[in-house]
């Protein structure tokens, strides 16, 4: 019987050379959209085209890769900065509104997601992570009778993604629909 192999912690600078592709494609794919080439994205980051290739394979998987690191920067700052607000109401609106910026700031990105993975819809670890934190956030608020009862994560989701519709679709204010968001999860 033998044991599996134990997976090895990566090397500091192969997290760094990640890190950097990362921040690199976020940019470029922000700014230019889906047909950036992968040559580029070596290049700015500073590392050669067989490092970005060994990591990240196909452009699918590498734009894969940011939208994850995206949704889990989103619910580390839910947890360390939503997490610690003391009014759950302020709690669930920063948390709103900071994923609204975020969509804002990464308009394009969010157009280059939804066409390599047909929705920009979080999966895997980074959705659990991201809904873990939002049912967190509503049980403080509904502990706080500062939202409705019946108010579910799938509900906090829907908003989301109609935050990110209105951002992407440029239908108007999304600080204004998050407003109007927020009034219809507050109690009657």
């Amino acid at each position: 019987m033998s044991t599996p192999p134990t997976r090895r912690k990566p090397r500091t600078d192969a997290e760094r050379n990640r890190d950097r592709v990362l921040e690199a494609a976020r940019a470029l794919f922000t700014e230019h959209g889906f047909d950036v080439q992968m040559s580029e994205v070596a290049r700015v980051a500073g590392v050669g085209v067989g490092t970005l290739y060994r990591k990240f394979p196909t452009r699918d998987v590498l734009i894969e890769a940011v939208a994850e690191q995206r949704s889990a920067e989103m619910a580390a700052f839910a947890r360390a900065r939503c997490l610690a607000e003391d009014d759950p109401s302020q709690a669930l609106d920063l948390f709103l509104r900071h994923v609204g910026e975020v969509l804002a700031g990464d308009r394009g990105m969010s157009e280059v997601i939804e066409q390599a993975m047909g929705s920009t819809e979080p999966r895997g670890e980074a959705r659990a992570a991201l809904h873990g934190v939002i049912a967190e956030l509503i049980d403080r608020a509904r502990a706080g009778g500062v939202i409705r009862p019946d108010a579910t994560t799938a509900d906090v989701n829907m908003i989301v993604c109609g935050l990110a519709a209105v951002i992407r679709h440029s239908a108007g204010d999304w600080r204004r629909y998050a407003e109007i968001a927020l009034d219809g999860l507050r109690p009657r």
